[in-house]
């Protein structure tokens, strides 16, 4: 097949697809919505600046890391003024587009999120075939922030031919916001875990330690997560926790010196995936403090490698979770209800042990990375055919 994908060309998770459908043989292109050069046998590589994509990239790294102009205390900000500004710029970047696809004549165009891939490329494809990836917070945090961006939801979900999602909440919630085609394909968004990458440790940790695998993002409660911390360590000073790719994240530093907790506290700098299963086989429990979310890639992941997950209560999560089986779901924004999901998954061994036997099962029958890719490769072949 000729696939075109337009994606954020530096997301692990649209590499991974990527490269899948590359290693098949098929003719892959990529229309990054971000600055990036992947170590990929592309076909072609362009770049769309919508919404505003590039300027961070204009912005020098240092001046950028020392101000925190887009660290944790800019992204609310960012994020609103995406929301608000960025459909104008919706139709410029959908007739860069439609004239990549003009000149690749793919087979099929997925678009990996509907704002503003899915947008640009509802508004450029003619005649060809399309398929949106819905991510996490799509519907419940972007689709009716703004009149702009719900008309562009509402357009984009009119115009797919296909729907992809991490859950089936999405699905429904698909219906609602005006999708009537009838593909559908429910898969982890990052296509699956690799098992033989992520698994549990042969030895169980000795040292409590606790992970918070997702990094800042506008609709996590990192802050109550860090204010959990102290909470736990009364009653468990011997605790730890590690934070991935918050590493220089000034938000992060004021938090740990507010709080007096830089002994228990490391902050992690982005790493790959095998790096971050060793991360994670080292963990007893991995903490996901979202109140905007679909299937966490990472959570999935921690699962996988026997952590205990703790997680917002949200429709999408209990998807995976049930509360007091096989994870704990808490109130994302209460440090209370976190410190006390986290000391409880500290001091309940018989919960851990019978939730790490549980989400083995989960993960291995619904999250395996081979499988789901096999329902992608004949989900795809269904809407080209």
């Amino acid at each position: 097949m000729r696939l075109l994908f337009v994606a954020d060309g530096r997301s692990p998770i649209a590499i991974q697809w990527l490269g899948h459908f590359i290693a098949r043989g098929d003719e892959v292109s990529l229309v990054s919505t971000f600055p990036c050069q992947p170590d990929l046998a592309l076909k072609s590589l362009d770049i769309l600046d919508v919404a505003f994509s590039g300027v961070k990239n204009r912005a020098p790294a240092s001046s950028a890391k020392k101000s925190g102009l887009w660290g944790a205390s800019a992204l609310g900000l960012r994020t609103v003024i995406r929301q608000w500004l960025g459909p104008l710029t919706i139709r410029r970047a959908a007739l860069q587009l439609r004239a990549v696809i003009q000149r690749t004549q793919p087979d099929l165009v997925h678009a990996m999120r509907i704002p503003y891939e899915g947008m640009t490329a509802a508004d450029a494809c003619t005649g060809i075939p399309l398929l949106v990836s819905i991510w996490g917070n799509d519907f419940t945090l972007h689709a009716p922030s703004t009149p702009l961006m719900r008309h562009y939801t509402r357009w984009t979900l009119s115009v797919a031919d296909a729907l992809h999602t991490d859950c089936q909440r999405d699905i429904t919630l698909a219906r609602k916001w005006g999708y009537k085609a009838a593909p559908t394909l429910v898969t982890p968004g990052n296509g699956g875990i690799q098992l033989d990458v992520f698994y549990p440790s042969p030895q169980l940790p000795q040292n409590p330690h606790i992970i918070n695998p997702r990094g800042f993002r506008a609709y996590v409660h990192n802050e109550s997560f860090f204010r959990a911390i102290p909470l736990v360590l009364k009653e468990r000073p011997d605790a730890r926790f590690l934070c991935a790719s918050m590493d220089g994240e000034p938000r992060a530093r004021a938090w740990i010196e507010q709080l007096g907790i830089s002994h228990a506290v490391t902050l992690l700098a982005p790493m790959p995936h095998a790096h971050m299963a060793d991360v994670f086989r080292q963990c007893q429990v991995v903490v996901s403090p979202a109140f905007h979310d679909g299937t966490p890639n990472t959570l999935l992941e921690g699962m996988a490698c026997g952590c205990l997950p703790i997680a917002g209560d949200l429709d999408s999560i209990r998807e995976w979770i049930t509360d007091g089986q096989n994870g704990l779901l808490v109130d994302p924004a209460s440090p209370d209800a976190i410190a006390r999901a986290i000391l409880r998954g500290l001091h309940d061994v018989n919960l851990r042990q019978k939730a790490a036997a549980q989400n083995a099962q989960i993960i291995a029958s619904r999250a395996e990375y081979h499988q789901n890719m096999l329902k992608v490769e004949e989900f795809y072949r269904q809407i080209v055919s």
